[in-house]
C-alpha cells in the first residue's frame, strides 16, 4: 500500500494571506493623509494576541479604522537595528521600571526606501519620538546623528548596536479620533550569533494623545479579555537573544512567558 505523504502548510503564510485579504475591506488612507495622526508626543498601550486572533478582529474595526497603503500594500515591512551601551542601561531601565527612559533605533521603512535614526523618550507614561534622517543601516553614529542624540537627551551615550529585528505591520487611523493602532507580527529577531522568530504573536500598539479607553479598539481588547502589558520589543529581542547571562530580567518572566505562550498557542 503506498503511503501518502503529509504535507505541512506552514500556518504562517496561510494566515498572513487571510491577513491582506481581510485588510482589502478597509477603507485605504495615504501616508500624506495620515499626517493628522503623527502623535510624536503620545501615550501608548500595547496588546498582545496571535495571528488567529488578528484575523477574528480585523473585520470588527473596518467601519472605525482606515488602513495605511504604500505602494499597494497594506502590510508593510519594518527593520531596526538597536543601540545601547556596554552595559544595556536602557534595557536595565526598563526593566527597573525607570519612568524616565530611552531608546535608541535606526529603522528602515522599508517600501517607502527611507531610514530614520530615531530616540524614544518615555517620561511620566507618555512617549516622546524624535527622529533625523539617515543613509542606511551602520554600527556607528554619524557626527549628525551624535548631535541630534546630545540635543534630545543632554546625557552623554557610548552606542553600540545590540540587535536587529524584522516585522510586517499593519497601520490602522481612527476615522474620527486622534487615534493610530499598530498590529506587528511576524517577529524575526538577530544578533551575531543568534536568530529567533515569533511568528504567530501579535503586538498591537493603540496610540493616543491621551489615553481612551472608549476607543473602538481598546474596548474589542476588553470584550475579549485581553488586559494591556508592558513589554518593548527590543527588551523582547533582548531576552530572547542574550538571555540570563548579561542581562537581569526577573519582573520580565511572567510576561514573557505569556507571550511564548501565544506564539506557540497555548495561551
Amino acid at each position: 500500500m503506498e503511503q501518502k505523504t503529509k504535507i505541512n502548510v506552514p500556518l504562517v503564510l496561510m494566515s498572513e494571506q487571510e491577513i491582506i485579504k481581510q485588510l482589502q475591506a478597509f477603507e485605504s488612507i495615504s501616508l500624506k493623509e495620515m499626517d493628522r495622526v503623527k502623535l510624536m508626543n503620545r501615550i501608548d498601550t500595547k496588546f498582545a494576541f496571535d495571528k488567529n486572533t488578528l484575523i477574528q478582529i480585523l473585520p470588527q474595526l473596518k467601519a472605525n479604522y482606515f488602513s495605511l497603503e504604500i505602494e499597494g500594500k497594506r502590510a508593510l515591512t519594518y527593520e531596526s537595528l538597536y543601540f545601547d551601551d556596554a552595559d544595556f542601561s536602557l534595557f536595565h531601565d526598563h526593566h527597573s521600571g525607570r519612568r524616565n527612559r530611552y531608546k535608541f533605533r535606526i529603522r528602515n521603512y522599508v517600501e517607502s526606501n527611507l531610514f530614520f535614526f530615531e530616540t524614544k523618550h518615555k517620561v511620566k507614561g507618555r512617549t516622546e519620538k524624535h527622529r533625523i534622517p539617515t543613509d542606511g543601516f551602520h554600527k556607528t553614529l554619524s557626527p549628525e546623528e551624535a548631535a541630534f542624540l546630545k540635543e534630545n537627551t543632554h546625557k552623554p551615550y557610548d552606542l553600540i548596536p545590540v540587535l536587529t529585528n524584522k516585522f510586517k505591520r499593519i497601520t490602522l487611523v481612527n476615522k474620527l479620533e486622534n487615534e493610530r493602532l499598530t498590529l506587528d507580527f511576524n517577529l524575526i529577531f538577530n544578533n551575531e550569533l543568534k536568530s529567533v522568530e515569533l511568528s504567530e504573536l501579535v503586538i498591537a500598539e493603540l496610540k493616543q494623545q491621551k489615553l481612551n479607553r472608549r476607543s473602538p479598539f481598546y474596548q474589542l481588547m476588553k470584550s475579549l479579555n485581553l488586559r494591556p502589558y508592558r513589554l518593548s520589543k527590543y527588551c523582547l529581542g533582548a531576552i530572547e537573544l542574550i538571555g540570563s547571562e548579561q542581562l537581569k530580567y526577573n519582573r520580565f518572566k511572567k510576561k514573557l512567558m505569556y507571550l511564548e505562550k501565544i506564539n506557540n498557542h497555548a495561551a
